[in-house]
């Protein structure tokens, strides 16, 4: 059975073990021991390149889901990651990148595919256009997943609703993109079957709405009040810089060569199926 390290172990990673288990024997870089993981655990810290020695085995595939740190613009876990196996004389024969859309900064509200030029506007997406170019040297067979906002039941802006956070005016939304959690798992799987090497492709669902739409489903699915709506030079003065960030960017995600070549077929084609409505009484 091939042998698949999972790097950057969290919920979209858990969510990739019923579809891996059959076909790998699968084990994860964990910075600390968890009870009840069905994966074998390999210790290290992608933050500390010497505690990273007993990931670097011989590989025939290996995953890397781990964001990169909140520091520079440069991706030093991903770094960190490709210099000790480079150091140790080894390499996975294939290599999966969770990237983020966020690579191709603000395209006005058009609709782009993979061949769109990558205009990072915000320092942690400048650190993932840094960590693809790594990738890209390091000359492994490798495969990257750009990604939008992800979603699931357990994955929603309630908090965020809760505090009453207002949302651009209509007239100056920004479109925005989502994945549903347990259909970007199943991408992730399939991708390695079906992706040729070098492949990048856009993951995304069929939804097109503006930002104030994705929170007005949520706050109305969950029977939470809908956040008011401000100008532009309003929300400028008033909200904080990471929010802000994404209410400088919008496009709208092809996804063609997503189902084309990978040949998916979305469990949730839209957040209109896939968030689920909490506000009805059971």
């Amino acid at each position: 059975m091939k042998k698949l390290l999972i790097v950057g172990y969290g919920d979209i990673a858990r969510r990739t073990v019923p579809h891996l288990r059959a076909h790998y024997e699968l084990h994860a870089l964990m910075r600390r021991p968890r009870e009840g993981e069905p994966v074998k655990a390999i210790y290290g810290d992608l933050d500390d390149p010497a505690s990273l020695s007993s990931a670097t085995l011989d590989w025939d595939v290996l995953m890397h889901f781990a964001p990169p740190g909140d520091t520079a613009e440069r991706d030093e876990r991903t770094r960190n990651l490709i210099s000790v196996f480079e150091n140790a004389g080894l390499r996975p024969r294939k290599l999966l990148y969770v990237s983020t859309s966020g690579v191709y900064g603000d395209c006005g509200g058009a609709q782009i595919d993979e061949a769109h030029p990558l205009r990072p506007q915000s320092a942690r997406a400048r650190r993932r256009v840094d960590a693809e170019n790594a990738l890209a040297a390091w000359g492994v067979p490798h495969i990257v997943l750009r990604v939008p906002g992800i979603y699931a039941a357990d994955r929603l802006p309630i908090e965020r609703l809760k505090r009453g956070t207002a949302v651009l005016r209509p007239e100056e939304d920004v479109y925005t993109n989502h994945i549903h959690a347990e259909d970007l798992a199943a991408i992730c799987a399939r991708a390695l079957d079906y992706a040729l090497p070098g492949a990048i492709y856009n993951i995304s669902d069929d939804s097109v709405l503006r930002m104030g739409d994705w929170f007005d489903l949520v706050a109305d699915r969950n029977a939470l009040p809908r956040p008011r709506r401000i100008s532009r030079a309003e929300a400028e003065q008033n909200l904080p810089t990471n929010l802000l960030s994404f209410m400088r960017e919008s496009r709208i995600l092809v996804n063609t060569r997503m189902k084309k070549e990978l040949g998916v077929e979305l469990i949730y084609s839209t957040v209109y199926e896939g968030v689920p409505d909490q506000s009805r009484p059971i």
